[in-house]
């Protein structure tokens, strides 16, 4: 069974830093893209970054481009997101998940099949 542990949320003022970390367990980690997803109060969980499962490619939602970075290390199983210049409306419980096809690269929810628990990202202004 996969198992998905993030780390590194937190509160933060406007315009600080956060990097958020996700320690995969369970199955070959190099073999599948992961994603970043954040859900706010009330609103539905969306996509924010993912990652090809070498690394090469990189995706991420119009709101956070040029603002985060997603990377992995192979070699330690585990995916990051580094946020920059955060903004209140990056509020958010942040969800890693993995894919369950093997050498894909999705950017919907229904491509992710094993989620983590969520880390909480607040953002103060």
């Amino acid at each position: 069974q996969v198992q998905l542990v993030e780390s590194g949320g937190g509160l933060v003022q406007t315009g600080g830093s956060l990097t958020l970390s996700c320690a995969a367990s369970g199955r070959t980690f190099s073999n599948y893209a992961m994603g970043w997803f954040r859900q706010a109060p009330g609103k539905e969980r969306e996509f924010v970054a993912a990652i090809s499962w070498g690394g090469r490619r990189t995706y991420y939602v119009d709101a956070v481009k040029g603002r985060c970075t997603i990377s992995r290390n192979n070699t330690k199983n585990t995916v990051y997101l580094q946020m920059n210049s955060l903004k209140p409306e990056d509020t958010a419980v942040y969800f890693c998940a993995a894919e369950g096809r093997a050498y894909g690269l999705g950017r919907t929810l229904s491509e992710y099949t094993y989620w983590g628990q969520g880390t909480q990202v607040t953002v103060s202004s």
